[in-house]
């Protein structure tokens, strides 16, 4: 059996060790736990120390020498209810927290994402919004040369697909106003039922104005993204905001969209 999740209570990778050791011992002396761990023995001390401070762990003196035991179980379980009614007070903060937030921030914020954790954040915040504008790129992830693009990883275009699944259950509407020749997997031009369906509306930029980088306008922020290089900027001012829709206005073909 793992015990693993004793990290989240604050338990280290020595502590995990050690209690386990102790837990299958019984009743462990310092030798046996370094024979089971493989930890040095001056941590070993440290490490039951801390155990002890905790309350997990006690110990007896025979002939001059310790043996350590772990005490009742159920002191993880009082750990485990003492973390979660200190959460449940934190999440009883978070309107305030919001509140402090949108008050403090300057009218004009940037930000840079890196990484492919970063890039699903950002995509996870999309959909706390009603829609989103979305200007070129898709041929890069998720696009009509999936999976032969290389650029991003597997394991990142697998996520995208279950987050675009999430959005359209959402009812987030996906306004994409892809490169020319270019669509998302699955969401053929031509397919209005479908698109419907899925919270999706489709149209095609000029030939001229194809580009690796994807511009994604949500709520008051406008991000620029390459998807190959798991990298986003991002600036959050409803001015700049209003501009960018302007141009995605400009090339969307039908009725001008208005929505915000």
């Amino acid at each position: 059996m793992e015990l693993e999740e004793l990290k989240e209570l604050g338990f280290s990778d020595g502590e995990v060790k050690v209690y386990r050791a102790v837990l299958d011992s019984g009743i462990s002396s310092l030798n046996k736990i370094h024979e089971k761990t493989g930890i040095e023995r001056r941590n070993i001390y440290d490490i039951l120390n801390k155990l002890i401070d905790k309350g997990l762990v006690s110990y007896i003196i025979e002939r001059g020498r310790r043996t350590y035991q772990c005490t009742h179980p159920s002191k993880i379980l009082d750990e485990i209810r003492r973390r979660e009614k200190f959460l449940e007070g934190l999440e009883r903060k978070l309107p305030e927290i919001m509140a402090i937030f949108r008050q403090s921030r300057p009218p004009i914020r940037a930000e840079v994402y890196r990484g492919n954790e970063a890039m699903k954040s950002l995509l996870n915040e999309l959909l706390e919004h009603r829609e989103s504008y979305w200007i070129g790129g898709n041929s890069t992830l998720g696009g009509k040369n999936f999976p032969q693009s290389k650029a991003v990883p597997q394991s990142m275009h697998t996520w995208f697909w279950h987050w675009m699944d999430r959005r359209a259950q959402q009812k987030h509407m996906m306004y994409d106003l892809v490169d020319h020749g270019t669509y998302l997997k699955g969401y053929e031009p031509g397919k209005t039922a479908k698109h419907e369906k899925m919270s999706y509306k489709y149209c095609e930029l000029p030939k001229d104005l194809s580009s690796p980088m994807v511009i994604i306008i949500f709520g008051t922020k406008v991000a620029q993204v390459l998807w190959g290089d798991a990298f986003a900027f991002i600036i959050d001012s409803k001015g700049i905001r209003d501009s960018y829709m302007k141009y995605f206005n400009h090339f969307w073909k039908g009725p001008k969209l208005t929505k915000r």
